[in-house]
């Protein structure tokens, strides 16, 4: 079966690796993948050269990302991309029995609407969830209405995506990808984190992701103020990770570097890639902002996270989780909470770590059945 996979960030890239290593290493599946999006961007960590480092052939490099963070900046990189994917899938129509797509970005979006025309099968990863405060979320469903086969991450979101096409064929409920992660990593020590990334994680941690929120653009950097208030009272080291390409991104970003840059106890890192970046969730006392990895991943790690904001309301979300409105004292009184609770102890609610199994598996039998 010809697979190719579509990438379009760090984020996408970690998340999608344990299925990329089992179809690899599965002679049943000959796989192509093709990176976009950020993933040659310097500015960005040039994290294509990670996806080579794990042993990776690239099969194509689609040029489609546009400098700047406006909403013009981000539909025009959109229409690019949608323009640029035209071209890559007549060349590529007859080669491909499946494309792979995962989650919700505008960058996802325009390669797999290009493809529409073609008919070339797709099959989606992190349908069916919702995620209110973000654009991200008209993009995910239109992914999800695109596609032919659901990989959902819970029995609610698998609920969702019949809901949204209307069919109840195709749809596997197989846990969040991201999690296979866990069964073989090998985190850095303290002494190899630190020589890695320069940050001494054996002093308490706080790690840190914060994205802007692309619906509500108005509020964005009056709630990263607020976010930063509460931080700037606070003794633990904060370990602070670099947003994604969105609406607003260099702009959160410029505030989060001057931040640190007058802070002797908070740091910044443009990308840990996977290991790096469990690692340090790992090391942390807990988890702050407004990623998905805090809703998702953090169970496994036993870490409480703090959701700031909208931009995950309404994903499915464990007990570890605690959803804060973006303001200075609400955020110092969940950190006070947070210190007071014992060690999280419950499952985690996306898995536990076997999707890439069953999607393969699933694949094949699809396959036996046409």
């Amino acid at each position: 079966m010809n697979i190719t996979v579509l990438t379009s960030s760090r984020a996408d890239y970690g998340i999608y690796l344990p299925l990329l290593k089992k179809l690899q290493a599965d002679p049943f599946f000959n796989l192509k993948i093709f990176i976009f999006g950020t993933h040659m961007s310097v500015f960005h960590g040039l994290t294509k050269n990670q996806i080579k480092e794990d042993g990776f052939e690239i099969s194509r490099e689609i040029e489609s990302l546009i400098l700047g963070d406006s909403a013009e900046a981000i539909s025009s990189a959109m229409g690019l991309t949608m323009l640029k994917f035209a071209s890559v899938w007549a060349q590529e129509q007859n080669e491909v029995d499946l494309i792979f797509c995962l989650g919700d970005r505008y960058e996802m979006f325009g390669a797999v609407m290009a493809s529409v025309p073609f008919n070339i099968p797709v099959a989606h990863i992190h349908g069916g969830e919702t995620t209110i405060g973000a654009i991200d979320n008209i993009f995910r469903h239109a992914l999800t209405l695109a596609s032919k086969l659901h990989f959902a991450t819970t029995q609610h979101h698998a609920g969702r995506i019949k809901e949204l096409t209307g069919q109840e064929n195709n749809i596997y409920n197989v846990g969040s990808l991201s999690l296979d992660n866990l069964n073989n990593i090998d985190f850095y020590s303290i002494g190899e984190f630190k020589t890695k990334f320069g940050v001494d994680m054996s002093i308490p941690t706080i790690l840190v992701t914060y994205h802007p929120e692309t619906v509500d653009l108005r509020n964005n950097l009056n709630s990263l103020n607020e976010v930063i208030a509460a931080l700037d009272t606070l003794d633990e080291q904060i370990l602070i990770t670099m947003p994604n390409a969105d609406t607003q991104g260099n702009e959160v970003r410029t505030v989060l570097l001057r931040f640190a840059a007058r802070k002797k106890n908070v740091v910044t890192v443009e990308s840990l890639g996977t290991k790096g970046y469990f690692s340090a969730m790992h090391y942390s006392k807990f988890l702050l902002g407004n990623s998905s990895s805090g809703i998702i991943e953090a169970a496994s790690f036993r870490k409480y996270v703090i959701n700031i904001g909208d931009r995950q309301k309404g994903r499915e979300a464990g007990r570890n989780v605690i959803h804060c409105a973006a303001q200075k004292d609400n955020i110092l009184n969940v950190i006070r909470q947070i210190n007071e609770l014992p060690d999280y102890d419950g499952f985690n609610i996306y898995g536990r770590g076997n999707a890439s199994e069953k999607i393969a598996r699933i694949l094949k039998e699809i396959n036996l059945q046409n």
